[in-house]
């Protein structure tokens, strides 16, 4: 049987020393992983200063209450829909790969023939 002052250690270390489970792991809220959580609270916080323009322009709520709801159910489609489609990193590299050319045409040897041969025999 523990005395009281030894089951005290016991309950007192473990609640020092909490396990983090989710260590490499992508936040998540709502199905929204990584760097999707931000783009979708950019896109709010431009709807909200949208809306705080309009009402300021005079437009009538009739008329900005369906636009901001609608624009926001359109941007949290988006979002979502990338998120699932492209994953945690995938979209920065769909941009990526988009940006790489498809073939590269050299039209003389000149580039090849003004290599300079470094320590190690290599070209460079």
């Amino acid at each position: 049987m523990l005395s009281a002052q030894e089951n005290f250690k016991k309950i007192n270390m473990s609640s020092i020393y909490k396990i983090n489970k989710g260590i490499n792991k992508p936040i998540e809220f709502r199905g929204l992983r990584g760097q999707y959580i931000a783009w979708l609270a950019i896109g709010l916080v431009v709807l909200l200063l949208s809306f705080i323009m309009l009402y300021l322009l005079g437009a009538g709520l009739m008329v900005i209450l369906p636009l901001v709801f609608a624009l926001g159910g359109g941007l949290f489609f988006t979002v979502s829909r990338l998120s699932k489609r492209f994953g945690v990193h995938g979209l920065s590299k769909f941009i990526a790969k988009r940006g790489l050319p498809s073939c590269l045409k050299c039209r003389s040897r000149r580039v090849f023939t003004g290599l300079k041969i470094v320590n190690g025999g290599r070209r460079v």
